[in-house]
């Protein structure tokens, strides 16, 4: 069965309108703010389509451009002001930065209660800790849409390919959260397939075309692909999904899963971020 991320994105719409509409009536506009260091085209093509889908939603969107040149110092100086704005709620920082500039300290730089991908190391330690905070919005994705579809995560044993602070750590922690047996496997580790070939659910989010073959996946098991690279002037995943599909129960596609609701993950946190602020709370509330 395909695991279609557009029907998860259709049903949070129309609960994400609800909240806004609320947080309007109250005078409040949910303000978010796309900071571009340099000239990554992926991520001005990223940038634009995320402004477009936050002002479909009545969202403020504010772009921030800065050209190659830019240093590490003029960033920061750009976070800490969108840190002091109150019209803002939420900062994305998009990647890559240009070279010879540290993201960490750029990242480090940002208000957690404004960092509404999870980026800031606030909120992967409230994460690891197994406290509210906000989350990387890919991960929130594949726990939605496993939710969504009803697919049980509890006793489960689960194997994730990748370990990068982004997805593969994060998605494991929640995973975990959610009581699954959770393994990592990365680069260094030896015989991937015998491993993944033990998973009930196997998450790969490596970014490595036809990577996951169906000699590697149990038969049964629930696939989730949240690699998305580009090959031969097409989008395509980590997983061979037609022949997996054969052995799977179910399967998200590339386009069309995870990354759907990506977005709607983002656009979830901006108004939880927003809420929070309405009601001068914290993560603790």
């Amino acid at each position: 069965m395909i695991l279609d991320g557009q029907k998860v994105a259709i049903h949070m719409a129309g609960e994400l309108d609800k909240r806004i509409k609320i947080l309007k009536d109250g005078g409040i506009i949910p303000g978010l703010a796309i900071v571009l260091g340099g000239s990554s085209r992926p991520a001005a093509m990223y940038g634009a389509f995320l402004k477009k889908k936050a002002e479909s939603y009545g969202i403020s969107v504010t772009v921030i451009k800065k050209p190659d040149s830019v240093t590490e110092g003029e960033l920061i100086k750009v976070i800490r002001s969108l840190n002091d704005n109150h019209a803002i709620h939420g900062i994305l920082l998009l990647m890559p930065l240009p070279e010879g500039i540290s993201s960490d300290n750029v990242v480090e730089a940002m208000d957690p209660y404004k960092d509404i991908d999870g980026l800031t190391a606030a909120n992967r330690g409230r994460l690891a800790a197994g406290k509210p905070g906000f989350v990387p919005c890919t991960p929130r994705a594949v726990m939605a849409i496993l939710e969504e579809y009803g697919i049980a995560v509890n006793g489960k044993k689960a194997v994730v390919l990748g370990r990068s602070n982004v997805v593969g750590l994060p998605v494991s922690l929640l995973l975990l959260q959610k009581h699954a047996t959770v393994t990592i496997c990365h680069s260094h580790t030896g015989d991937i397939a015998e491993i993944s070939r033990t998973a009930d659910i196997l998450v790969s989010a490596v970014g490595k075309p036809g990577m996951v073959t169906a000699d590697m996946v149990k038969r049964g098991a629930v696939v989730i692909d949240v690699g998305i690279c580009r090959q031969n002037g097409k989008t395509v995943g980590d997983v061979e999904t037609k022949e997996v599909a054969e052995k799977s129960s179910y399967i998200t596609p590339v386009p069309g899963g995870v990354g759907a609701v990506t977005t709607s993950m983002m656009i979830q946190a901006l108004v939880e971020a927003a809420e929070k602020r309405k009601n001068g709370g914290s993560h603790n509330e």
